[in-house]
């Protein structure tokens, strides 16, 4: 089942439960996806652009909820965070930092990454294996450590 069926019956059942956050996350993510098919791109909504989709869902969302708490409006920095924890059910099981740990270092032995000047690649080669476990803060926090 792709993520726009998934998201279409979490709509009906949002609707039905009239749980408020439930359907403002996903109908941000229904937005998105409509965004994405009609951007003019012509690329195709396989699994790897839906990954993208709601990781940029979820960082924007994140973003805001740090500004509103900067700025003492925890009522929005709420809203928001209800949203995050919609957009993170359709999103893989992200990774503990122990185990994102121990994949880039697995990574790193793969691509042969020893030093700072592998960081970049070794970020990359992550990025792909662990598309929608991890975000990129995560992966460059752990490259550095696994590289440093």
């Amino acid at each position: 089942m792709n993520l726009e069926t998934k998201v279409m019956e979490a709509l009906k059942e949002a609707m039905k439960s009239k749980d408020q956050a439930a359907l403002r996350g996903v109908r941000a993510i229904k937005s998105a996806i409509l965004l994405f098919k009609t951007d003019g791109s012509n690329q195709e909504l396989d699994e790897a652009a839906e990954l993208k989709i709601l990781q940029k869902l979820v960082k924007q969302r994140q973003d805001s909820i740090e500004i509103f708490l900067n700025q003492n409006r925890s009522d929005l920095a709420k809203v928001e965070q209800e949203e995050v924890e919609v957009i993170m059910k359709f999103l893989p099981e992200q990774l503990s930092l122990d185990a994102l740990e121990t994949a880039m270092r697995s990574i790193a032995q793969e691509i042969g990454a020893a030093n700072a000047k592998d960081m970049g690649k070794l970020i990359n080669a992550a990025n792909q294996k662990l598309a929608g476990q991890a975000d990129g803060k995560s992966i460059a926090a752990a490259a550095k450590i696994i590289l440093s």
